[in-house]
């Protein structure tokens, strides 16, 4: 007797522990979770609901990049030019900080140049009011670390706004830019002793484009970008590009661009590949 009480004893133990599930390992059992499928590293409360997140909300990345562009204007010699960039990031949950600068290598018919592009810091925000479309807001500064004989030595600003809205795999986007160009004007003498003056002039930037998440690790676009020259009575430069980004792993990540000039005033080819790696 004594043997099938144990028997039905183990038996209805058994039975107890295996109607107990928790399928998302947060101690609380299915039934009672109110927050299914929360995060194996979060801290949940009774209710199976996040009470606070042990993955840190401040991530950052390092990008070094390698362009080419050749330029061939109507006013100028044709030129090629080789660069290199790094960009430093800060994310901290919608908000994000930048900081890039790069240094290039201009060689042209009887013509060379090198030194340091002006430098950026800037930052920007990200929300979405409705699902599938986020919206993102930005500013920054222009630091003049680029030297010529034109004045171009003042801190200029920018702003932008991006829309996206993603549907399925495709993704619409578009672009918005303004700069306040703070150069002074000055008057340049050629070799012939010819005197042309410089004027500069805030500019204008849009960009709209479609683009396409081919896989979970690709992500490719194309789109129609057009701004004004920084120059007056300069035509507006336009350009068709096509972007690429492929994430290798969960920390490393690349990108491929392509640019062709559509106007007079913009390099007639300009390619770009970035290496990244987020932590």
């Amino acid at each position: 007797m004594k043997i099938v009480l144990q028997f039905f004893t183990l038996l209805l133990l058994s039975s107890s522990l295996s109607a107990y599930v928790d399928s998302d390992m947060d101690g609380v059992e299915d039934t009672i979770d109110r927050c299914p499928n929360t995060p194996f590293s979060d801290l949940v409360d009774i209710n199976g609901c996040t009470k606070k997140s042990l993955v840190s909300p401040h991530h950052y990345d390092i990008i070094f990049g390698a362009s080419y562009s050749s330029s061939d204007y109507q006013t100028l010699n044709a030129t090629d030019t080789l660069a290199g960039s790094v960009q430093v990031d800060y994310y901290y949950k919608n908000f994000s900080l930048q900081a890039s600068t790069s240094y290039f290598t201009t060689e042209g018919s009887g013509f060379s140049d090198s030194g340091l592009y002006d430098s950026f810091v800037g930052g920007s925000y990200q929300f979405k009011p409705v699902q599938n479309l986020s919206l993102r807001l930005g500013a920054g500064a222009l630091i003049p670390t680029y030297k010529s004989n034109l004045n171009n030595n003042n801190l200029d600003y920018t702003a932008t706004a991006n829309i996206s809205y993603t549907l399925g795999k495709v993704n619409l986007f578009g672009g918005y830019s303004y700069t306040m160009i703070n150069d002074d004007d000055v008057n340049v003498v050629d070799v012939n002793g010819t005197t042309t003056a410089v004027i500069y002039q805030n500019t204008q930037g849009y960009s709209a484009g479609v683009g396409v998440y081919a896989t979970q690790k690709l992500y490719i676009s194309g789109a129609y970008n057009a701004s004004n020259s920084i120059y007056a009575n300069i035509e507006d430069i336009t350009t068709a590009s096509a972007y690429a980004y492929y994430s290798i792993d969960s920390h490393w990540f690349a990108t491929l661009s392509y640019a062709y000039g559509l106007s007079s005033s913009a390099s007639d080819h300009y390619a770009s590949i970035r290496l990244g790696y987020f932590f």
